[in-house]
């Protein structure tokens, strides 16, 4: 019935627009305004409850979005883009974190579809915007996934990984390809070490050991890849720890990196001198909430660590955090915001959606933290 109704008007509006044709130009003129309108009317919508665009790309120009997630919790979310291709990495830090993940990512990707997603590991920081759940739908069906990426092992029996496995694989039987980092690594089958994201630029997955051995913490199991930029490298260790850094560094020959993003959210177990004297990190972006009491009460343990800022100050002072933890009703606020990096391989930039402060020179670094004498 819904057909036929559609075809009939179908025939009656062309009928009106051969006898009246400039009432018909009128009508389409007037349309195009209302549209025009109601374009202005998001856009000024979205930037009241956003802020600005943080910018836009010119051909041959990467981006590397570090994502605020919404909430007061410790989470990773970094989106990728060159020319028409676009990245997600992990879907942290909760299920409500899908809102305000997809509300940034619409802002760039316009077509819906995301060419890759990767996914480090099981833990829920990283997964739970995918996983999604009764109240928060699964980032697989906000958008379209061309191809899946994720962990070869995982210890995990959560609830929240269950829900993971069960949306990604809905994913897969709508059309998605699926490989592991591991798979990825061996070129197996259809899968492949490297992948050209755009001229001069490629994905390369890295290999470690626990893509095969057990390991005792999860976050060992996560997966690692660097972004190849002509002379720049841009590596991505989701939450590995020193064992796992120790067979990265033994099993790769690892590039010195121009960014750095920071492992495990700034934890004392990560970002290990055995990596950092290898990639010797220029720029460091850390995916955290400074000060937050989530995973301990000590203050100097909490993210990002004393630990993990004595080392990797040995290499730069260009250190940026997304967000820090206050005592406002949600729990959080910016630091450096959602922090966008761009480059096109010689000119690099980064630019906080709150402000473009390292993290030396935040308020919050001088009342909790002390930057190591040289």
């Amino acid at each position: 019935m819904a057909k036929k109704s559609t075809k009939r008007a179908a025939k009656q509006a062309a009928k009106v627009a051969k006898k009246h044709p400039a009432l018909t130009a009128f009508l389409i003129l007037l349309a195009l305004v209302l549209l025009a309108g109601a374009a202005y009317y998001y856009y000024k919508k979205r930037e009241r409850e956003q802020g600005p665009l943080l910018g836009t790309l010119q051909t041959g120009e990467l981006g590397v979005h570090f994502l605020e997630l919404g909430n007061q919790y410790v989470g990773d979310c970094v989106f990728i883009q060159i020319g028409d291709t676009e990245i997600i990495v992990d879907g942290g830090s909760r299920e409500d974190s899908a809102e305000a993940i997809e509300a940034y990512v619409d802002q760039y990707c316009k077509d819906g579809v995301v060419e890759y997603a990767i996914v480090t590991h099981a833990h829920q920081d990283h997964i739970a915007a995918f996983a999604g759940n009764s109240a928060h739908t699964s980032l697989f069906r906000r958008f379209e996934f061309e191809t899946i990426i994720d962990f070869p092992k995982t210890n995990s029996t959560s609830a929240v990984y269950g829900r993971y496995v069960a949306e990604r694989d809905a994913e897969i039987a709508a059309g998605a390809k699926h490989y592991t980092a591991l798979e990825c690594y061996n070129n197996e089958g259809d899968a492949q070490r490297s992948y050209e994201l755009a001229e001069n630029v490629t994905l390369n997955i890295l290999y470690h050991e626990y893509y095969e051995k057990k390991a005792s913490e999860e976050n060992n199991y996560s997966v690692c890849f660097y972004i190849q930029q002509g002379d720049y490298n841009y590596l991505f260790m989701g939450d590995l720890e020193k064992e796992g850094e120790e067979s990265l560094v033994k099993s790769n020959d690892l590039p010195r990196c121009k960014l750095y993003k920071g492992g495990h959210h700034g934890s004392s177990t990560s970002s290990n001198d055995v990596l950092l004297s290898a990639i010797q990190p220029e720029y460091v972006c850390i995916c955290t909430c400074a000060g937050s009491t989530e995973y301990t009460k000590e203050p100097l343990s909490t993210f990002p660590t004393q630990t993990a800022i004595n080392r990797l100050a040995r290499y730069t002072e260009k250190i940026f955090v997304t967000s820090r933890a206050d005592d406002s009703a949600r729990g959080y606020t910016s630091m450096n915001g959602d922090i966008f990096v761009k480059s096109n391989g010689i000119d690099f930039t980064v630019t906080g959606s709150n402000n473009s402060t390292v993290l030396k020179d935040s308020e919050w670094f001088k009342n909790n933290r002390t930057w190591p004498s040289s």
